[in-house]
C-alpha cells in the first residue's frame, strides 16, 4: 500500500475500475433485466463502463433491456462517475499544488483561485451541493412537465425526471426512450433543462466557481477560466450555426421541422455533441459534411475537472494561442496580459497529441476487428468512446465482442487517462541546476 500513500492520483484509476467491475456484477444479476434473463458479462461490463465513465454508449437498447433494478443501478453509476471524477480531479489538484513547492503552489493557487490551498471538506460540499441542487431544479421542471402535459403518473415522471436529470448534469447520455430524445426534441421544457444542465456539468468546477466568485468581472479571471467559459461560448456558437446551416434542408434530421423547432433541436443537439450524448435527432442520417465536425467537437470534449471528456477546451485553445504566437514570430505565447508557462504548453501538446496517437490506434483496430465497418464510421466511434460523448452512428450493438472491448478500453482511458496523465506531467516537473547548448533542427 505504500506506492499508492505515495502516489494517491493512482488511486483514480483503481477506484473507476473497482466500480466498473462492481458494477458489471451487478448488472449481471438475473432481476436486472426485463424478462429475468442472463446478461452477457460483455454487455454488462460495456453498460458499467459506460455509465462509470459518463459516455452512455450502449450495445442493447436500454429502456426495453433492463428493469426499473438495472436502470436505478445505470443511474447509481452515472452519479458515481460523475461526481467522482470532478471530486477526483479536485483532490488530485490539491495533492499536485501540495507536491509542487512553494513557488508553483503560489502559481497553481493564483491559477486555479478557489483550488489552491483551501479547505478540502467544504471545497468538496460545495461541489456536491451545486451538483445535486441543478440535478434537483432539472428533476422538478421535467417531472412537471411530463406529469401536466403528458399525463404521466407522478411516480413515473418523478422517476423520468430523476433519470434525465442525473444523465443531464453528468453528460452520460442514457435515455429512458429507444428513440433517445427524438420524440421530446420539439419541447423546449423538456429539452432545454437538459441541455444547459449537460453544458453547466461540462465546464468544470474549477471554472464554475471562479465565474461564481468573481461576479460580472471577468477580467479577473484567470486564464484557465477564461480558456474553458470563453472557449465553450465559442465552440457551442460555431457548432451550433455549422449544425444548423448543414443540416437545415435535410429531411432526415432538420429538414421537415418547422423553423423553430429547427432552432431549438440544433441548439440542444450541439449541447449533447461535444460530451453530453443524448441525440434529439437522428444521428445516423446527419449528411457527410456534418461528420468532421462533430468528431472535432467530441475530441475538444468539455472543461477540466468536469463531467465531460475529450482533451479539454483549455487544451484547444492554449494550443491555437501557441501556433498564433508561432506564425506571428512572438517569443512568448501570451493570453490576455499573461505569459504562458512553458510547462503548460509541453503538457497540452502531449496531452493533444497522445489523444490522437490513442484515437487513430483505436480506429485501426477497431476496423481490423470489424472489416465490415467504414473508415469514417470507425473514427466516429472511437472518438465518441475515447471523449466520452455516447453518440454512434448505431454500429456498437453489432459489433463483434472484440470490437466492444476495444470500445470498453477506450471509455475507460478517456474517463481516466487525462486527469491521470495531466498529474503525472505536472508531478513530474524538475529543476535542473544546468542546461546543455541549444540547437536547432529543421522542422517542416
Amino acid at each position: 500500500m505504500q506506492w499508492l500513500l505515495r502516489r494517491p492520483v493512482r488511486l483514480v484509476p483503481i477506484g473507476f475500475g473497482a466500480t466498473i467491475l462492481i458494477g458489471t456484477l451487478a448488472l449481471m444479476l438475473p432481476w436486472a433485466t426485463g424478462q429475468q434473463r442472463h446478461t452477457p458479462f460483455v454487455t454488462a461490463l460495456f453498460t458499467s463502463a459506460s455509465a462509470v465513465s459518463v459516455t452512455g454508449l450502449a450495445v442493447v437498447d436500454t429502456p426495453n433491456y433492463w428493469n426499473d433494478f438495472g436502470l436505478a443501478v445505470i443511474t447509481i453509476l452515472t452519479q458515481v462517475g460523475g461526481l467522482g471524477i470532478v471530486t477526483g480531479a479536485t483532490l488530485v489538484i490539491l495533492a499536485v499544488s501540495h507536491q509542487l513547492g512553494l513557488r508553483n503552489r503560489l502559481l497553481v493557487q493564483a491559477e486555479t483561485a478557489e483550488f489552491g490551498l483551501g479547505d478540502v471538506r467544504r471545497l468538496l460540499f460545495r461541489i456536491a451541493a451545486i451538483a445535486l441542487t441543478t440535478e434537483a431544479i432539472i428533476t422538478v421542471i421535467l417531472t412537471l412537465r411530463l406529469w401536466v402535459k403528458y399525463d404521466y403518473a407522478f411516480g413515473e415522471a418523478l422517476w423520468t425526471g430523476v433519470f434525465h436529470a442525473v444523465q443531464a448534469f453528468n453528460n452520460g447520455g442514457f435515455a429512458l426512450y429507444s428513440d433517445g430524445l427524438i420524440g421530446l426534441s420539439s419541447d423546449a421544457w423538456l429539452i432545454l433543462p437538459m441541455a444547459f444542465g449537460a453544458l453547466l456539468g461540462g465546464l468544470g468546477f474549477p471554472a464554475l466557481f471562479e465565474a461564481v466568485r468573481s461576479g460580472r468581472r471577468p477580467r479577473c479571471w484567470s486564464v484557465s477560466t477564461k480558456l474553458t467559459i470563453w472557449g465553450s461560448v465559442t465552440l457551442v456558437t460555431v457548432g451550433f450555426l455549422a449544425l444548423l446551416a448543414a443540416e437545415w434542408s435535410n429531411p432526415y434530421t432538420l429538414g421537415i421541422r418547422p423553423w423553430p423547432e429547427k432552432i431549438l433541436a440544433a441548439f440542444a443537439q450541439n449541447a449533447f455533441f461535444r460530451t453530453g450524448g443524448f441525440n434529439v435527432i437522428n444521428i445516423e442520417a446527419l449528411g457527410e459534411e456534418s461528420i468532421p465536425a462533430i468528431i472535432a467537437l467530441m475530441f475538444i470534449g468539455g472543461g477540466s475537472a468536469s463531467t465531460a471528456g475529450g482533451i479539454k477546451v483549455s487544451t484547444f485553445f492554449l494550443l491555437a494561442f501557441v501556433i498564433w504566437a508561432e506564425l506571428r514570430g512572438e517569443p512568448d505565447v501570451t493570453i490576455r496580459h499573461r505569459r504562458i508557462a512553458t510547462a503548460s504548453q509541453r503538457q497540452a501538446v502531449t496531452v493533444a497529441l497522445l489523444g490522437v496517437a490513442i484515437v487513430v490506434v483505436g480506429t485501426v483496430t477497431l476496423i481490423l476487428l470489424t472489416q465490415g465497418v467504414p473508415h469514417h464510421v470507425a473514427l466516429f466511434e472511437v472518438t465518441s468512446a475515447f471523449s466520452t460523448a455516447g453518440l454512434s452512428l448505431g454500429v456498437a450493438p453489432d459489433l463483434p465482442d472484440g470490437g466492444q472491448y476495444v470500445l470498453i478500453v477506450l471509455m475507460y482511458i478517456g474517463r481516466v487517462g487525462s486527469l491521470t496523465l495531466g498529474s503525472a506531467l505536472a508531478l513530474n516537473t524538475r529543476r535542473r541546476l544546468y542546461r546543455y547548448p541549444e540547437e536547432q533542427p529543421l522542422v517542416g
